[in-house]
């Protein structure tokens, strides 16, 4: 199963900075049943176990930043040791997932029906050629405003606390759209230049956006982060289940750390 995951998702398509591939497990041991999440936290391993998975395929790394310890006393030592002793495997495709094609931004821009996609960034290097790169452009089906996008990528997309907002005039025509899944306030120059109307990402800070609708960029639409990769984990299921004939489940446990969203219609008066 390893090896089918690093031909899908080869590791030198990695950034060099990034973690993938096998995490923790035995390399002889058979998987029959794997569970797809986003993060490899405590309740995404406790899913596992108690779903009998083997294997679990992660989006994020666990061990992205070094450690000096797996002590069990420890957050990532505990995980560790937790699915070590159940005998659960963890595999991660993260950056190499983020430039493949088909990768986690074509399961986005699958979930708002976008079409001719494109590179946003396209890729260099190992992963360069063959439509591979980072983020997507393509058309609705039919132009929308952005206040109907909004509404649209909150409907298709995976609900969260934090829901969609989104940056710009609410009754500006759409037709041209770029997504990124995860973080992609680094794009904002390139999506400006892509020819896209609105651009559709995580983690959206408030001066880079305030400065790129300034300087005429196209609207934005910023919605949670486990959200906009969510999308992917059904990708990889399908695969696993047509191509590997084994029992595939995928976790919709919402791994967003923002768990409570308030706006009110009306202030209420102090004075």
């Amino acid at each position: 199963m390893v090896e089918a995951l690093d031909r899908r998702y080869p590791r030198d398509w990695a950034e060099s900075w990034d973690r993938v591939g096998l995490v923790l497990g035995d390399l002889d041991h058979a998987v029959d049943r794997v569970l797809c999440v986003v993060d490899c936290v405590p309740e995404t391993v406790d899913e596992a176990i108690a779903v009998g998975a083997d294997l679990v395929v992660a989006h994020h790394p666990l061990l992205l930043k070094p450690v000096s310890s797996i002590a069990p006393d420890t957050y990532k030592g505990r995980i560790i040791h937790r699915m070590i002793k159940a005998d659960v495997a963890l595999y991660t495709a993260h950056t190499n997932a983020d430039v493949a094609n088909p990768g986690v931004s074509d399961a986005l821009a699958a979930r708002l029906g976008l079409t001719a996609l494109r590179p946003l960034v396209p890729a260099e290097g190992a992963a360069a050629g063959e439509g591979r790169g980072l983020g997507r452009v393509g058309e609705l089906p039919a132009p929308l405003t952005l206040a109907e996008l909004t509404r649209l990528a909150a409907a298709r997309l995976p609900a969260t606390a934090a829901g969609v907002r989104a940056a710009g005039d609410p009754d500006q025509v759409i037709g041209t759209v770029a997504v990124c899944g995860g973080a992609g306030d680094s794009f904002l120059s390139v999506a400006a230049r892509s020819g896209a109307d609105a651009y559709l990402c995580a983690d959206l800070r408030h001066h880079p956006v305030s400065e790129h609708l300034a300087a005429g960029g196209p609207a934005l639409l910023d919605v949670a982060h486990w959200a906009s990769e969510r999308p992917w984990l059904d990708d990889v299921a399908s695969w696993l289940r047509a191509d590997h004939g084994i029992e595939v489940m995928v976790s919709d446990l919402d791994t967003d750390p923002w768990t409570v969203h308030s706006a009110f219609e009306e202030k209420e008066n102090h004075s």
